[in-house]
Formats: structure tokens, C-alpha cells, sequence
């Protein structure tokens, strides 16, 4: 989100240098730099313990390809409780470990998302009135079931080289 008008008393910015960051919108009513926004969710590899990826469809987002569990974060919660409970929500499953991956900038949605491994003991899968469809995928076929180059086929990717490399 770009501001062009402050949110707390409306009043139009103007561009002033603050420190290194530069010029940045600036209200000098309230006296507060307006940074521009971006959402922060979360993108989840759910894998069992049989190493199988659970991928999910939502024809909203491709009607071809699968994706991963991801949501947005709500205000007060940790990313790690947005894991858990966008799982549970989206495929009822219960997420025992949660390991961080890395982040992934998603400027085409003005999102910052937040890669994570979700362990779960594999259970069948229930459906969210959100996702149309979902299924346990082994590590071989995982990354041809995503679009390639894709936010989840990178997360997915890495977290399959990790797990080959906890084998060694």
C-alpha cells in the first residue's frame, strides 16, 4: 500500500528525507513518516511422515496447477500460529514442528510471505469451503504437481533438498 494521505487525520503527505531511507511520504500535521505497506503471510509445505507433501487446489488461484497452504497473518499472531492454524483450517490437519524456510517477496501482490515446513502425522485430509481440492503427494511428484519458478515450488524444492540432506 502506497499513502498518498495520512490515515489518522487525512491530510496529504509530502515527501521528506528521513535518514538513509531517503524520501519518504510524511505527514506534517500528525508529524509521522508513512513507510508503504505490504501484508505478511505465511506459505506452508505440509509434510507427513511418510515425507508425502499435502498440495492444495483452489480454482480461484490456478484451475491447472496445485499450490501450498498459505493465509494471511492476523494482527497478534505469530507467523508460527498462522502455520498451525491456516493448516488446520485449510486441510485439518494438526501441525506438530514448524521450521522456517526463508521469505519470499511477492510484489505482484504487494506480500511479504513467510516459508515454512509444517510436520504433520498424516491424517485424511479435510477440506476448507476455500480450497476445492487436496492430495498427499510424494516427494517425487510434489514440484511437477506446482507451477515451476512458483513461490510454493521454490519452498517445496527446498524443503525436499533438506529432508535428502538430513538423510545424510
Amino acid at each position: 500500500m502506497h499513502f498518498q494521505y495520512c490515515p489518522h487525520c487525512g491530510k496529504r503527505l509530502v515527501l521528506k528525507e528521513i535518514g538513509d531511507e531517503g524520501r519518504i511520504p510524511y505527514c506534517e500535521q500528525c508529524r509521522v513518516p508513512l513507510w508503504d505497506m505490504f501484508t505478511t503471510s505465511v506459505i506452508c509445505a505440509v509434510v507427513n511422515e511418510k515425507k508425502e507433501v499435502a498440495l492444495i487446489r483452489q480454482v480461484y488461484v490456478s484451475a491447472s496447477t496445485y499450490v501450498c497452504v498459505a493465509g494471511i497473518m492476523k494482527l497478534g499472531e505469530s507467523a508460527e500460529e498462522t502455520v498451525r492454524r491456516e493448516v488446520e483450517e485449510e486441510i485439518g490437519q494438526t501441525v506438530e514442528n514448524v521450521k522456517y524456510i526463508r521469505s519470499y517477496p511477492y510484489g505482484k501482490k504487494e506480500m511479504l510471505m513467510l516459508g515454512f515446513r509444517a510436520d504433520v502425522k498424516k491424517r485424511d485430509l479435510i477440506l476448507s469451503g476455500e480450497v476445492d481440492s487436496a492430495q498427499w503427494f510424494s516427494s517425487e511428484e510434489a514440484l511437477g504437481k506446482l507451477r515451476e519458478g512458483s513461490i510454493a515450488w521454490q519452498l517445496v524444492r527446498e524443503v525436499l533438498d533438506g529432508m535428502r540432506q538430513e538423510k545424510k
